[in-house]
C-alpha cells in the first residue's frame, strides 16, 4: 500500500510552519520532506533538520542531475525536494508531507497527480502584515516584498484540494488533521491495516 503525498502551501506569515510542526507532533507517522535550499540558516536552524543548506553551485549541479521532484527560486533563494527520497517513502507505505510554494505544487502534481493539496490562508492582509512584522527577522523592504509575493501566491488558492483559514490556530490544526486522517478510513486501506478484523467480520 503506497503512502499519501500531501502538499501544503501558504504565503509567508500565514502560519504554515507552525501548523505543520503541531501536526507532526500529533501525527508522528507522517514524514516531513526536508528540502534543499541555498538560503542561509536562520537563528536556531540546523542543517538536515529544517533544511539541507547547500551552496548555489551544488544546487545547480543537483538540477543538472535531475535529482529534484520540484525546485523553485523564491525571494532570491533556491528550494528543492529530493525525488528519490519521496519515491522511497511512498513506496514503503509512508505518508509524506511537502512544505512548498504553489510553483513547486504545480511541478509535483505533474508527477504525482494523486497528491493532496492544502493551501493555508491568513484571516486578513492586516493580520499577515502584523505577523511578518512581529517576527523581527526581516528588514522593512523584505517584508514589503513578502507581502507583494503573498498577494500573488494567494491567487493560486483554487489549484488546491483544500483551504484552511488560519485565524484560530487550534481550529486550523483540527482542520489539517481531518484532511490527513480521512484517506486512512477508506475501506481498502482499513482492510489492509486490519486484515484479521475484516476476516472475522466478513
Amino acid at each position: 500500500m503506497a503512502g499519501d503525498l500531501y502538499i501544503i502551501a501558504a504565503p509567508s506569515g500565514a502560519g504554515k510552519t507552525t501548523l505543520i510542526r503541531m501536526l507532526l507532533e500529533r501525527e508522528p507517522a507522517i514524514r516531513l520532506s526536508i528540502s534543499h535550499t541555498t538560503r542561509s540558516p536562520r537563528p536556531g536552524e540546523a542543517d538536515g533538520r529544517e533544511y539541507h543548506f547547500v551552496a548555489v553551485d551544488a544546487f545547480r549541479a543537483m538540477i543538472a542531475r535531475d535529482e529534484f521532484l520540484e525546485w523553485a527560486e523564491v525571494h532570491g533563494n533556491f528550494y528543492g525536494t529530493s525525488k528519490q527520497w519521496i519515491a522511497d517513502q511512498l513506496a514503503a507505505g509512508r505518508d509524506v508531507l511537502l512544505e512548498i510554494d504553489w510553483q513547486g505544487a504545480q511541478q509535483v502534481r505533474r508527477l504525482f497527480p494523486e497528491a493532496i493539496g492544502v493551501f493555508i490562508l491568513p484571516p486578513s492582509l492586516d493580520e499577515l502584515t502584523r505577523r511578518l512584522t512581529g517576527r523581527g527577522t526581516d528588514a522593512p523592504d523584505v517584508i514589503e516584498r513578502r507581502l507583494a509575493a503573498a498577494e500573488a501566491e494567494m491567487r493560486h488558492v483554487g489549484e488546491f484540494d483544500y483551504v484552511i483559514i488560519n485565524d484560530q490556530l487550534e481550529q486550523a490544526l483540527d482542520d489539517l488533521r481531518a484532511i490527513v486522517r480521512v484517506p486512512r478510513l477508506q475501506p481498502g486501506r482499513q482492510r489492509l491495516r486490519h486484515p484479521a478484523l475484516f476476516a472475522r467480520l466478513m
